[in-house]
């Protein structure tokens, strides 16, 4: 593979705010990640970084050399895709930010296939709520995106992977054994759990309630909670109410611990959507995005 280590030494530095944090990233002892940095610093003739006490951080020199490093390792691995001695063999790296319920539901069989095609293929899964993945996309800390919602930030292509569906799910006990069907009106009357703000999921929960004049503050908000996992288990426990996504509950919902409440006056459908960066698409990302849509299509 070809590529200038020293540079990508600096860029992990500068991304994870650390010598130890970029030592680990790389797999090297942290006194070689020092001596690249010095190295590099000598040769452009100047710091990179202030070392201050427990931290450090760029100067404006390192700034401008941390857009150059992007671009540079950018094209490095064009070029490794490029010139790989077996096309039909594909090898390298993809790093992916997937939001929450994409990364826990849908994306880990589809990676365990997909490595089983192209085990030389190295793949980072990073997770966040669709509005964190955005931004992680717009900084380069990952360079392929898969997200729940409605997001329409400039400077990011959007691409429709998979319909959803949002429902309505409370625990299946003998609270809520005579509960199968309300109106959307009745919503405002339950207790509710519902996922953080920046999550797809509410999101998409909120722009439909709107379309009804209905607004988050009319809503009986019992908790907020950071993931699908954490609210199915506040449910088990308690008589509240929450809107997830069928992919999230389908395996609850035949085990008998949660059940879907029909809202006969209202359905929540969104998409699941890939992301990249206008202008950028490795063909490894091509390769893992249209592997995407063949597994979902086949299923």
């Amino acid at each position: 593979m070809v590529i200038d280590f020293r540079i990508l030494v600096f860029k992990t530095v500068a991304q994870k705010g650390s010598f130890t944090k970029a030592a680990e990233e790389l797999s090297i002892s942290q006194p070689a990640v020092s001596k690249h940095i010095y190295e590099l610093e000598h040769q452009l003739g100047g710091p990179l970084f202030l070392r201050e006490v427990g931290k450090i951080r760029l100067t404006e020199r390192g700034e401008k050399m941390l857009e150059y490093s992007k671009r540079i390792l950018y094209l490095y691995k064009c070029i490794n895709e490029e010139f790989q001695q077996d096309e039909s063999r594909f090898s390298g790296s993809l790093s992916i930010g997937a939001s929450t319920t994409i990364s826990q539901y849908v994306l880990p069989e589809i990676v365990a296939c997909f490595r089983n095609e192209h085990p030389e293929i190295k793949i980072v899964i990073k997770t966040g709520n669709s509005e964190q993945i955005e931004s992680m996309l717009m900084y380069e800390e990952v360079e392929f995106g898969l997200i729940e919602g409605r997001g329409t930030r400039a400077g990011i292509h959007y691409e429709h992977f998979a319909d959803d569906e949002i429902v309505l799910v409370c625990a299946d006990n003998e609270s809520h054994k005579n509960v199968t069907e309300i109106k959307y009106s009745e919503i405002t009357n339950l207790p509710l759990v519902i996922r953080e703000y920046g999550s797809g999921t509410l999101d998409v929960i909120e722009h439909e309630l709107e379309k009804r004049k209905i607004s988050m503050k009319d809503l009986h908000v019992e908790i907020q909670l950071g993931s699908s996992e954490s609210i199915k288990r506040y449910l088990y426990n308690s008589d509240a109410y929450a809107m997830l996504s069928i992919a999230a509950v389908s395996s609850e919902l035949k085990e008998h611990k949660l059940k879907v409440v029909e809202i006969s006056d209202m359905s929540i459908d969104r998409e699941f959507r890939f992301i990249t960066k206008h202008g950028d698409n490795s063909k490894i990302a091509e390769l893992f995005k249209q592997f995407c849509l063949r597994y979902h299509n086949r299923k």
